[in-house]
């Protein structure tokens, strides 16, 4: 198949010199439906922040909203267990991160979910926030750092009883990564952070930028021997139906398309989809029925590759896939392949971020993974962050601010990743002191350790919580001692 040059970020398809450039987003949360309700119970307050925490030059501020539950706080200095929240609507982050709301009750803790500046109702210039680079450049790790910081000043000064309360930081994939940065760059405003699939080494030069897609190659195998190889074999099939007007009539048909495939462009933005769908499906690979993207069975990738294995063609196959994907519920007349490119705002922030400090190295060679191969080319990559945001990317900057692989200095993180996350690529696998600890969850897809318990947990993931619940509790008897 012709090179897919997909550039996810933008949600646009970019070709520069004929070497495609894809970045995977971090997962979307599907939005409530109307009336739907959260299951958790909180009050939801806001919190004046400055616009730029490293500036004496403007006066801006705007407010962060913030979710707080106090109903097990048992105060006179009980913990806070604080959320960092990433690239979308916090409510989304408190609704799947049921592993603080099941804890909470034992360490008599108050519960915080803060919002991340540029997402949900967190906007910095309100519908001006993504008008420009000069509106958007506040738009950083570091500035969310710093509003949690401040925020959580604030908590300890108003919320009676919380002035000597010891904050505990958890975070999931990129909301993991400021958990562990929040704890090396803060160390005095938070005791430990739990760090659930956070890809902190998923930058330049620290991991292979094609081992996320070997990750999602054998998730795929174990769901079923031979899945991989059809799927392999989809991408040159796609594009030689694609050349003909006949072919991807035909295309549209099988794959039961809303809207009939018009051009070979079109077959390429098919192959973008499926590639989208092939990598969120090993994200929420959970064991047991979940809509964390898609409402979808237990272990869907199994599901999907035993409809792909067992079919009398490879397209076919392939189709009857997605199809689980995007219509499990069966209230689909259609399949809409612009479905994962719809643009919402967290896209469109972390494109941003994607093309200014966040920039994460990833390539596909069609041997050692099922995908069209794509090289990691930063030219292309550069180029098309010009072109789409006016900003140029620093791909270092990361690696400077936080340290890289060098981070011993720091202490209390876990970084927990499940094996079946193509995020643990980038993921600290090995502890690396008594106080930077690993956990690695063999059934686990993308942090599944921070979602509530369930009957059909595997027994890799009880056991890595129930860790993690006795790494807190020391470290929050350590701080208890010394005071």
């Amino acid at each position: 198949m012709s090179r897919l040059a997909v550039f996810l970020l933008c949600l646009s398809v970019a070709h520069t010199g004929g070497t495609g450039v894809f970045t995977p987003r971090f997962p979307r949360h599907r939005d409530r439906g109307p009336g739907q309700r959260s299951k958790y119970s909180y009050d939801t307050k806001y919190f004046t922040q400055p616009v730029d925490h490293f500036s004496f030059t403007t006066s801006d501020t705007f407010d962060q909203r913030y979710l707080i539950n106090s109903a097990n706080f048992g105060g006179d200095g009980a913990p806070i267990f604080f959320y960092t929240g990433n690239e979308g609507d916090i409510t989304m982050f408190c609704d799947n991160t049921g592993f603080m709301w099941d804890i909470a009750p034992a360490f008599k803790a108050l519960i915080v979910f803060a919002e991340h500046r540029y997402y949900g109702e967190s906007l910095p210039y309100g519908k001006d926030s993504y008008k420009d680079p000069a509106h958007l450049g506040y738009l950083t790790a570091e500035q969310a750092l710093a509003d949690f910081a401040r925020l959580i000043t604030h908590l300890k000064s108003s919320v009676t009883g919380a002035a000597d309360s010891p904050v505990v930081a958890f975070g999931g994939s990129y909301g993991g990564m400021l958990a562990a940065w929040f704890r090396m760059k803060y160390p005095s405003s938070v005791v430990g952070a739990l760090a659930a699939s956070a890809p902190v080494w998923q930058f330049e030069d620290l991991t292979p930028c094609g081992k996320t897609y070997a990750i999602i190659t054998e998730d795929f195998e174990k769901g079923s021997p031979g899945c991989a190889k059809y799927i392999h074999e989809s991408w040159d099939l796609l594009t030689q139906m694609g050349q003909t007007a006949a072919g991807r009539q035909k295309l549209s048909s099988v794959f039961s398309l809303c809207s009939t495939l018009e051009t070979a462009a079109d077959v390429d933005n098919m192959g973008q989809w499926l590639l989208n769908t092939w990598f969120n499906l090993a994200m929420v690979n959970y064991p047991y029925p979940a809509s964390f993207l898609e409402p979808l069975p237990a272990w869907p990738v199994k599901e999907v590759c035993s409809l792909i294995t067992t079919s009398s063609a490879v397209l076919e196959g392939i189709a009857a896939g997605a199809t689980l994907y995007y219509n499990y519920t069966g209230q689909a007349s259609c399949l809409n392949i612009s479905q994962d490119a719809v643009s919402s705002l967290g896209d469109l922030g972390w494109g941003f971020q994607a093309c200014s400090e966040m920039v994460m190295p990833s390539c596909m060679d069609g041997v050692h993974d099922m995908f069209p191969p794509s090289p990691w080319n930063m030219t292309a990559y550069i180029q098309q962050c010009k072109s789409t945001w006016h900003v140029t990317p620093r791909p270092d900057w990361i690696v400077q601010q936080f340290g890289g692989k060098n981070i011993t200095a720091a202490s209390n993180i876990i970084f927990s990743n499940g094996l079946l996350d193509p995020w643990s690529a980038g993921g600290v696998m090995e502890s690396l002191s008594d106080t930077l600890v690993a956990i690695t969850i063999a059934e686990g897809a993308h942090h599944l350790d921070l979602r509530s318990s369930d009957p059909a947990d595997p027994p890799s993931v009880v056991t890595a919580r129930q860790r993690e619940t006795d790494i807190i509790k020391k470290w929050l008897l350590e701080y208890y001692s010394s005071l």
